[in-house]
């Protein structure tokens, strides 16, 4: 995966089957300085996902050959980069199906171009894996769950835990201040960034997942805790 600190050579895959936004989106990010490239279909999308290793995958919906969720599902199969779905479904329930298969952010159509360049622009400013990392790396352990900070990876009983790197950040946020309950405001402008104005709900959404990778739930919750009137500490495992 590339530097997401080095935008000349990260790498944006746009999804989109409408001829005239796929290329408007793709002269913005172009001119932001991101390489890009484009798909028409689902089956291109997962193809070029697979040989190309995008950074960052921005994902329409509604595409031939393949629905959106379903290409979202085969990529995160083989890849952990960021996804951003735009669709023009009015439904919430769109958002969150697509954001329960690995998305990290959306947006609905219409939208502005400047807004989805600021969105990517903001996820790729999220800490990544550094490879060689592991031998300065910092482990915290709660329980069964082991944390290396500096590595970015999850394992829980020995066994590595695949996060979305949204579900990463969160996971890394918290486990940094064990002894802090966060605001759902404080991770947004912490994980997602200080530019994205959207709904906190999709903080609830995110640690949801979370907790379901890591085998617990809101009702017995082991390692991520919910502060009520506040919002989520590291729990003690």
């Amino acid at each position: 995966m590339r530097s997401g600190a080095d935008r000349a050579a990260a790498m944006v895959l746009v999804v989109e089957d409408e001829a005239a936004l796929s290329d408007v989106v793709q002269a913005y990010l172009t001119r932001a300085g991101y390489a890009t490239t484009t798909a028409r279909s689902g089956p291109e999308a997962v193809g070029l996902a697979r040989t190309m290793s995008p950074d960052v995958i921005i994902l329409d919906l509604g595409l031939p050959g393949l629905d959106g969720l379903e290409v979202m599902r085969r990529i995160r199969a083989f890849s952990d980069c960021y996804v951003l779905i735009t669709t023009a479904r009015t439904e919430e329930v769109d958002r969150l199906v697509g954001l329960s298969v690995g998305a990290d952010d959306y947006l609905t159509k219409p939208f502005s171009v400047r807004e989805l360049v600021a969105r990517v622009q903001a996820v790729l400013r999220r800490p990544r894996a550094v490879p060689g990392a592991a031998s300065t790396s910092t482990v915290r352990r709660f329980g069964a769950l082991e944390i290396d900070t500096t590595a970015q990876e999850v394992r829980l009983a020995g066994a590595p835990v695949p996060l979305t790197p949204t579900e990463r950040g969160l996971l890394m946020t918290l486990a940094h201040r064990p002894g802090q309950a966060f605001s759902r405001g404080q991770l947004l402008e912490l994980v997602w960034g200080d530019r994205w104005n959207g709904d906190d709900h999709l903080v609830d959404v995110h640690i949801a997942n979370l907790r379901r990778k890591l085998g617990e739930s809101a009702e017995s919750p082991r390692f991520v805790t919910t502060v009520r009137g506040i919002g989520y500490r590291m729990g003690k495992g």
